[in-house]
């Protein structure tokens, strides 16, 4: 790994070694976010989409996972009685879905080069528990719990409400809330403080708090909400947390257009915009390679990807084509599941989602997003 970032800690020659290999550099974020990680501080990372900041969350968990199991022996790290070692809460499941996707490709790179190096090290256990989890796989995690557990605000409350679930908390070492911005101004991020902070009575020591997000302002507040209070005895009152905040963000320049689909609304055939509206996105959809259409409420995204379906099969005259999907919280998990895996793939021209898919998602193929009438906030605009 390059100089720059080992001057004030230094991962493990495995874990450089491997990112040597995958990375020329890393990403701003990585090199400001990783020496404050590593000294235990409490960090608010802010950068673009796509900059790498998920890994300067990670990396330096992982490497200390990665030492703890060359210590304890591959035994003891398999049965892993001191429960979760790292946290990591976001406000969407999909976004869950992806981090534990993305998360497999540095484990099992990691896991190689150590066995390249003749250094069998046992698996790191990365295991999301979310509302779509079936009831099976959460006792399984009771039982024997993972090394990583990707969760959301509201199924982190109620592992804390059973005597089980606070048990597997008592050795954590890293907490990361990823779109903290999504979180922070609402009554979920109310709940959450709560819950972090009931967490914190049962760790035996702290865990570092790390913060994520691409579009988060103003900072201060920000990093506020993410190291909350802690109680000082000797002054007998409340005193936030310190948190180092690393600025990483960038004026992206955006391809914007405002378009309208018809050139006058006095005139509208059926009185409705509606078709002029799905011929517009048909031609859109048509012209690139995979588009994602935003829309404010679940069923506009069935009904929009159904009219785009059957004007599809009208004009190629196959019945069973397909140019579009729905996608929404009201969906089975594994639908939503096949269409997320699809879309990374780039195996569907389009797919019309609620803030669903909003969220962080990576999502290399898409070359157009289409917001249809008003975003609910500037953050969801530019998210």
């Amino acid at each position: 790994m390059p100089d720059k970032v080992d001057q004030s800690f230094s991962f493990h020659p495995v874990i450089a070694r491997w990112f040597r290999q995958k990375f020329e550099e890393p990403s701003p974020p990585q090199v400001q976010g990783w020496p404050a990680i590593a000294a235990g501080k409490h960090t608010l990372i802010l950068a673009p989409t796509g900059s790498g900041k998920t890994l300067a969350a990670f990396l330096w968990c992982i490497d200390e996972l990665f030492r703890l199991s060359l210590k304890t022996g591959m035994e003891a790290f398999v049965q892993n009685t001191a429960g979760v070692h790292t946290l990591y809460i976001s406000p969407l499941k999909a976004l869950n879905n992806d981090i534990h996707r993305n998360l497999q490709e540095p484990l099992k790179g990691i896991r190689q080069t150590a066995l390249q190096l003749n250094l069998p090290v046992p698996e790191i256990r990365v295991m999301v528990r979310t509302g779509d989890t079936p009831s099976h796989v959460r006792q399984s995690m009771l039982r024997r719990p993972p090394h990583i557990l990707i969760t959301t605000p509201e199924s982190l409350f109620l592992l804390l409400t059973s005597e089980r679930g606070r048990q597997l908390f008592q050795g954590l070492r890293y907490l990361i809330v990823d779109e903290i911005h999504a979180l922070c101004n609402n009554k979920r991020g109310v709940h959450l403080s709560l819950s972090l902070e009931r967490l914190m009575h049962l760790c035996q020591k702290e865990p570092v708090r790390i913060g994520l997000s691409a579009t988060q302002r103003p900072l201060d507040r920000i990093a506020s909400f993410l190291g909350g209070q802690i109680y000082q005895a000797r002054t007998d009152s409340f005193e936030p947390r310190p948190v180092t905040i690393v600025d990483c963000g960038q004026r992206k320049e955006l391809d914007l257009k405002v378009e309208s689909p018809v050139e006058t609304f006095s005139e509208l055939p059926d009185a409705s915009v509606w078709p002029a509206v799905i011929q517009k996105l048909y031609q859109l959809i048509r012209a690139h390679r995979t588009t994602l259409i935003f829309v404010n409420m679940r069923a506009q995204t069935e009904r929009i990807a159904r009219r785009l379906n059957e004007l599809h099969r009208s004009i190629t005259g196959d019945e069973k084509a397909e140019i579009a999907l729905a996608h929404h919280g009201s969906l089975s998990r594994e639908t939503r599941y096949d269409i997320e895996a699809r879309l990374k793939n780039g195996e569907i021209p389009a797919v019309v989602a609620t803030a669903s898919l909003e969220l962080g998602i990576d999502i290399g193929s898409i070359d157009l997003v289409v917001q249809l009438e008003s975003p609910r906030s500037i953050t969801s605009a530019l998210q």
